[in-house]
């Protein structure tokens, strides 16, 4: 018996349901435990490097060049030990990117200042200079709080991102499974 487009709507908006829910539920807990959160964050963090790691070496074996071979591995072996160190000072790596988080809120928040300044004659453009002072408090809020903000600000911050998107992937399934159930 074949499925009617319905059907397919209902089925894929219950996958996305769950998944939402899942990620509704994982957000509570990172919010819960931040600093869980954040070493999962940080191991994940050196995973992706080590990964990128490899890569610097094994395209450094395929390098033409004596020079370029050198500095190919060099750069591998580089983020090969720092994803080690990661792996080995899980807290120590989690202080270093809320560090970085903090910097990148701080740049994040002036530049959208600015840009607000450059298109404020746009409409809704004022959302920028919100978005900017929002990013900017809380990039000093990081900041000020440094390093003892390493014990909440990734895992919060990872957290809240999740359950948002959770709850935007739940509303949007139900909106479609209602607009799919409407025009059969």
């Amino acid at each position: 018996m074949a499925q009617t487009p319905t059907d397919l709507v209902r089925q894929a908006s219950t996958a996305s349901i769950i998944w939402g829910a899942l990620l509704i539920i994982f957000g509570l807990v990172a919010v819960a435990l931040p600093l869980v959160a954040a070493v999962a964050v940080n191991i994940l963090v050196a995973w992706l490097i080590f990964l990128a790691g490899v890569v610097h070496l094994i395209l450094g074996f395929r390098a033409h060049g004596a020079g370029s071979l050198i500095w190919k591995l060099l750069v591998g072996l580089a983020y090969l030990c720092f994803s080690v160190y990661l792996f080995t000072h899980p807290v120590l790596g989690v202080v270093s990117l809320t560090l970085l988080l903090a910097s990148l809120f701080l740049l994040e928040g002036v530049f959208d200042i600015v840009l607000f300044f450059n298109l404020r004659s746009l409409p809704g453009s004022s959302m920028f200079l919100v978005d900017g002072i929002i990013t900017l408090v809380l990039g000093l809020m990081i900041y000020m709080q440094w390093p003892s903000s390493a014990a909440w600000a990734i895992g919060t911050l990872v957290g809240a991102s999740m359950m948002v998107s959770g709850i935007t992937r739940v509303m949007l399934s139900l909106t479609v499974r209602k607009a799919a159930a409407a025009a059969a």
